[in-house]
């Protein structure tokens, strides 16, 4: 065992002390660490994120080999006299297990999401449930006893976009910028098969432009590594961003007799897990294979932190989260006070109109009652004069 110590009264070393052993055990550290880890397991928490039919629910089923999440009954939902306008929030817990490790796995689901002719502002229950559960969080840390803690906050949200071939949409822009800077936010192009190799080529580039146009914030893995394979690996997987996935449960048979998860067509076989078809494999593995604890550790040292930041710079410890200012009700506010002012100026317009009318009236009266007079007046002086033409005559004077 070689043991070098700096002096402590020498000033002029800025040297740690450093200790070389070859038997102290220090390099076991990882190990124990694998031991709690796969003693205690682990939770992972997603989020699907968007428009109904675009292939979110068969995506979950299909990434984890499982029916975690049962498939909606769209055509139900299509004929419901009475559809909900909210964007509602559900969430799925299932337990995994994988030789020996279990990961305790938590699905959001945001239905309703898009689905209506006006969707401004749809984004809020979603923003308002990823500020939720880090305040809760937080809230949990402040308490005395910590035991027991439930950890919601989400570490990876999958943000589906419709295969429509041209670019994002206004509404995937204002809802991508809201969860960027709060969860770390992995776009995903859904029905992949649905586009040809050079459409959908073109399609990712428009989205790409479209991201870095908009300063969009999305989850970038760690790319260096100490290993040549990996780095070359985690390079391939963020050329892919945006992902494109095909989604299938059922087995299908290939033309040369291989039995693969996937979709058939009278022309083929569009296959999951095969790279030449969709990135579906590259997408597992940055979220379960290679980067499930850097998404946990993300969330936790990045979101989470600046939350907490952003919290404690604006308030006394312990004090409640002030409600934020619904920019919807204040639209709604401001459309009522414009209606209501447009509504007073119609009146006093109205009022000014038939103030007019009755000034109007009044003077056309005020005309003809003098026009009467002055027919009275000229009456009487007829009357007066006749009566002393006739008190006047010779007649009336002999009698």
């Amino acid at each position: 065992m070689t043991i070098t110590v700096a002096s402590p009264l020498d000033a002029a070393a800025p040297a740690i002390p450093t200790i070389a052993s070859n038997g102290t055990g220090i390099a076991n550290l990882p190990n124990q660490r694998h031991k709690i880890v796969a003693k205690n397991g682990a939770n992972f928490t997603i989020m699907v994120c968007g428009e109904s039919g675009v292939g979110k629910t068969t995506f979950v089923n299909t990434l984890f080999t499982s029916t975690i999440k049962e498939p909606k009954n769209l055509g139900r939902r299509r004929h419901n006299k009475n559809p909900s306008k909210t964007v509602q929030i559900q969430i799925t817990k299932a337990e995994l297990e994988e030789k020996m490790f279990k990961v305790k796995l938590s699905i959001i689901d945001t239905p309703g999401f898009g689905d209506y002719v006006n969707n401004r502002h749809s984004w809020l229950p979603i923003v308002d449930f990823l500020d939720d559960q880090h305040e809760n969080y937080m809230r949990q840390e402040q308490q005395p006893s910590r035991a027991g803690a439930v950890d919601m906050r989400v570490h990876a949200c999958l943000y589906f976009i419709k295969p429509t071939g041209h670019t994002l949409s206004p509404l995937d822009i204002e809802c991508m910028k809201r969860l960027g800077s709060r969860v770390n936010l992995i776009p995903v192009i859904a029905k992949a098969d649905t586009l040809t190799p050079a459409d959908l080529a073109k399609f990712k580039q428009n989205i790409r432009e479209v991201i870095a146009a908009q300063e969009i914030q999305v989850y970038s893995c760690p790319v260096e590594s100490e290993d040549e394979t990996t780095t070359k690996r985690n390079v391939n997987m963020m050329a892919a961003m945006p992902f494109a996935i095909i989604g299938s449960t059922e087995d299908v048979v290939t033309t040369d007799g291989r039995k693969v998860k996937g979709r058939e067509y009278s022309w083929g076989v569009a296959e999951v897990e095969n790279d030449y078809h969709c990135d579906f494999r590259k997408l597992r593995s940055l979220l379960v294979r290679s980067h499930m604890l850097d998404l946990i550790t993300t969330t936790e040292e990045i979101h989470y932190e600046n939350y907490r930041q952003a919290q404690m710079e604006t308030r006394k410890f312990g004090a409640p989260r002030p409600e934020p200012e619904n920019p919807k009700f204040k639209e709604e506010e401001e459309d009522l006070k414009e209606r209501f002012t447009k509504e007073v100026q119609q009146q006093e317009t109205r009022f000014r109109l038939w103030e007019q009318r009755l000034l109007k009236e009044r003077d056309n009266l005020h005309g003809e009652l003098s026009q009467q007079n002055d027919k009275i007046r000229e009456l009487q002086t007829e009357l007066d004069n006749y009566f002393y033409n006739q008190r006047d005559s010779p007649r009336n004077a002999r009698r």
